[in-house]
């Protein structure tokens, strides 16, 4: 598990207003022990020239979407106009077309002044996008011009670590989860009032979760007297590697992807453990436990078959699942509940492997090496991570979205109770963007009043308890490693998801298993697996 945040000390006048990411309900002061970051003092960048304006190339959000066309309507954003004086020119990629139009935007090297990216998505390595003169070199422009991510990144060394390349480079003002409870926001989930009506207890073991699964399908909990249940669906996600973030096969202590153990990289689906998973999923269709259309339920008729009390468990986020479908199910059906369950085991006592979002992903606002003046942009940069940029990006306008109570910042109705009736997250994004991603440090206070739903926050408590300690870091293949292994990586995934859903539905006899491994081995996932060996080698070798 990442080691927890120190928190940072700050000014008298940070003090006062204790906006440091533990800060607990009620707003007591903390004590320096508390594990998690504050903002910088936000001073010194009052008197620093900010640029007059700039381009600043960014995904517009789904949430903002909605009701604006761009980030300049954010009141984050119009504030942060008047207080710097700079002028922004936002540059939106059409939606949907974010990955080829960034691609073509660094082939062109017609370049805004800041492109903010997931760069562990761009096709080649930070430390090469500089040496080809796309991106820039941070590092001293920081120390210099960023007092505020400057006393972040010292006071939490493992933020430095993880937004720094094997070859030194800091290459962006990063976004950064600042707490672990922002970390692990989703898991497995069950019809409680279906547990109830059956007398079942939540599942912890793999046993515990078949005949749980069992019961659905036999027990008539819909009380439609029809054997319509579906106890449980599979979510295919390409991104989330077949199933959400290792649901159920985590308790073999494997991944469906790449991990690590003891420093050593595994590529789950050619572990001995993978197939012994399988074996499990391919009795469970057989037996009707598993959606038999799980290939082909796409979104929408996933919220159908939930809000329609077809489906008994799934994977699910504490936000647009559980909050969602309990909102969008109850008018219909009062007695609609759903409750988080742990990561499943083998047995009681073990730790299965879970879901859990690193503090640092590769998300962050680059600087182009077409600006024109890179200072005063890492100024204006910085002012996010300062006191009020803080509570600007993470809460915006104080009397508007938000009002300080006893030092603690509580939403307010035109947020959590929107008189227009927007959900919360598009509510959230007419005034500030914690509510996914940007160059600020991510505020817990956040996501504790996000999830206004006891059984949202339970299960997150729940979901926290699994294993971490195999999660790969950030870690940066090299422009070689990544041309010789990329392709590769592509036949792999598309060779395994097709092989993985006929081996789960057994149109594939799992006897076949060990061909499919000998088959990803000869497309070169060795090679795959060695550079990012040699990745995470000098991932650990970081200062």
């Amino acid at each position: 598990m990442v080691k927890k945040m120190r928190v940072l000390t700050s000014t008298a006048v940070v003090a006062s207003l204790m906006v440091a990411l533990l800060a607990a309900c009620g707003g007591k002061e903390e004590s320096p022990n508390t594990a998690n970051p504050s903002p910088g003092t936000g001073t010194e960048v009052k008197e620093a020239a900010y640029p007059k304006s700039l381009t600043y190339w960014v995904s517009l959000n789904p949430n903002a979407a909605v009701t604006m066309k761009s980030y300049n309507e954010i009141a984050a954003y119009k504030e942060l106009e008047k207080v710097t004086g700079t002028k922004v020119e936002f540059q939106h990629p059409p939606t949907g077309q974010e990955k080829d139009q960034f691609n073509l935007m660094l082939a062109s090297g017609k370049l805004p002044d800041v492109i903010e990216y997931g760069w562990n998505a761009a096709p080649k390595g930070a430390d090469s996008l500089i040496k080809e003169k796309r991106i820039i070199r941070l590092n001293e422009l920081i120390e210099k011009n960023a007092p505020n991510l400057t006393k972040v990144l010292k006071d939490n060394p493992e933020f430095r670590k993880m937004i720094t390349t094997d070859e030194g480079n800091i290459y962006v003002m990063p976004f950064l989860l600042g707490d672990p409870l922002l970390s692990s926001v989703n898991g497995p989930a069950l019809r409680k009032d279906w547990l109830d009506k059956l007398n079942l207890q939540v599942p912890k073991t793999i046993a515990d979760w078949e005949k749980v699964l069992t019961a659905f399908r036999d027990g008539d909990p819909n009380g439609n007297n029809k054997k319509d249940e579906i106890p449980y669906t599979y979510t295919i996600n390409p991104e989330n590697e077949t199933d959400m973030n290792h649901l159920f096969v985590g308790a073999w202590g494997i991944t469906a992807d790449f991990f690590q153990e003891n420093g050593k990289v595994k590529y789950g689906p050619i572990e001995p453990q993978y197939k012994e998973f399988l074996t499990t999923m391919n009795k469970w269709y057989k037996e009707g436990l598993i959606d038999r259309d799980y290939a082909t339920t796409d979104g929408k008729l996933k919220d159908a078959k939930v809000t329609g009390s077809q489906v008994g468990s799934f994977s699910a986020y504490a936000g647009s699942g559980i909050g969602r479908y309990t909102t969008l199910a109850q008018p219909n059906n009062p007695n609609f509940a759903l409750v988080g369950a742990p990561y499943p085991v083998l047995k009681e006592g073990d730790k299965a492997l879970g879901q859990y979002t690193l503090p640092f992903t590769g998300l962050g606002a680059a600087i182009s090496a077409t600006a024109k003046n890179p200072e005063e942009i890492v100024k204006w940069l910085d002012y996010k991570y300062g006191q009020e940029g803080h509570m600007l990006f993470n809460f915006g306008i104080e009397g508007q979205s938000y009002k300080l109570d006893n030092g603690y910042p509580k939403y307010t109705d035109t947020i959590l109770n929107n008189p227009d009736k927007l959900p919360i997250t598009q509510a959230m994004a007419k005034y500030f963007i914690a509510s996914w991603s940007g160059p600020i440090v991510q505020d817990k206070r956040y996501i504790e009043q996000y999830f206004t739903m006891p059984e949202q926050r339970d299960a997150q408590k729940a979901w926290m308890g699994a294993d971490h300690s195999k999660v790969m870091p950030p870690i940066t293949l090299t422009a070689d490693e990544s041309s010789k292994t990329a392709s590769i990586m592509n036949d792999v995934k598309t060779y395994r998801d097709e092989m993985v859903n006929k081996f789960i539905m057994g149109s594939e006899p799992l006897a076949n298993y060990d061909k499919f491994v000998q088959t990803i081995k000869s497309m070169g996932i060795d090679e795959a697996i060695k550079a990012r060996q040699a990745a995470l080698d000098r991932y650990n070798n970081r200062k």
